[in-house]
Formats: C-alpha cells, sequence, structure tokens
C-alpha cells in the first residue's frame, strides 16, 4: 500500500512521502520534502501542502484496521483544522497513531451505530524538533454500503 500511496500524483508532486505504516496500521509516518513545488513566495513550505500531507493517512489507518479484520468499510477525512505556528524552512515529518482505546472505541462504534467520526491529532515537525502546524482531522468511517463485495484494502 506504502508504495501505491507514493505513487499517487496528489502526494507524489506534492513531494509527499509514506515512510512507513505499522503492521496493526495505528501508526503511519509521513515526509514533506521542500522543493520548487511546494514552496511559497517566501520560501518556506507552502500549507497546503502540509495539509494535503495530513489529509488520508487518518481514513487509511481506519481502513485497513477494518479490512485485517474482514470488515468492509468507507472511510474519509469528513474534516481538519490547521495551525500553523511557524515557517517551515525544512523537510517536516507529520506521524499519526492511533492508541489501543481509540480503536477498541471505533470498533464498539462501528458493531453498535454502523458508522463513527474519530480526531486525531497531530504534529508537522522540522528536522530541529520545532513544530511548524498543529494539524486535527477528522475521521467518518462507515460499514460499507457497496454489496458488490469490491475489495476493502490492498
Amino acid at each position: 500500500m506504502k508504495w501505491m500511496l507514493n505513487l499517487f500524483p496528489p502526494l507524489l508532486f506534492q513531494r509527499i512521502k509514506i515512510l512507513e505504516f505499522s503492521a496493526d496500521f495505528q501508526y503511519c509516518r509521513v515526509r514533506v520534502r521542500r522543493s520548487i513545488w511546494t514552496r511559497n513566495l517566501h520560501g518556506t513550505t507552502f500549507g497546503g501542502t502540509i495539509y494535503s500531507a495530513a489529509d488520508s493517512p487518518l481514513p487509511m489507518l481506519y481502513w485497513q484496521i477494518f479490512a485485517q479484520r474482514g470488515l468492509q468499510v468507507e472511510s474519509w477525512l469528513q474534516a481538519g483544522k490547521i495551525r500553523y505556528e511557524k515557517p517551515a524552512a525544512t523537510e517536516l515529518i507529520l506521524e499519526f497513531r492511533l492508541s489501543d482505546e481509540q480503536v477498541a472505541w471505533a470498533t464498539t462504534e462501528l458493531e453498535t451505530n454502523g458508522r463513527f467520526r474519530q480526531s486525531l491529532d497531530v504534529q508537522a515537525v522540522d528536522r530541529s524538533g520545532a513544530v511548524c502546524a498543529q494539524i486535527t482531522m477528522e475521521a467518518y468511517v462507515r460499514l460499507s454500503r457497496d454489496k458488490r463485495g469490491a475489495p476493502a484494502a490492498f
């Protein structure tokens, strides 16, 4: 899945790379590289590129977690909020972590209601460890409405 996402044009052309998924899909690490394509007028990383890096991992994690359990779900980012703390003059790293408690809650909600919304806070951190952006992502996940049995994972 990692290499497929890394070839996905909206990520590829913005120099966004998925570096790692944990085997249980409760963790993902993403890198945003600076390039001529991602620079703003001030020479730092364009805020839209930073937000794009945070757009897909959370829904993908939930999609894969439930696919491993044999559940077909539909997931997407329903809402997001970003606060830029300082200009990003180096590459950035974003880490997405879902705790066992968050996954257990999501499982219960999915079994009980057939859907759930869950937020996750993520930081975009530069090479020196400084936080350049605080991002809150809200995923919406529901049991699939597709009755054709399409695959739910890569």
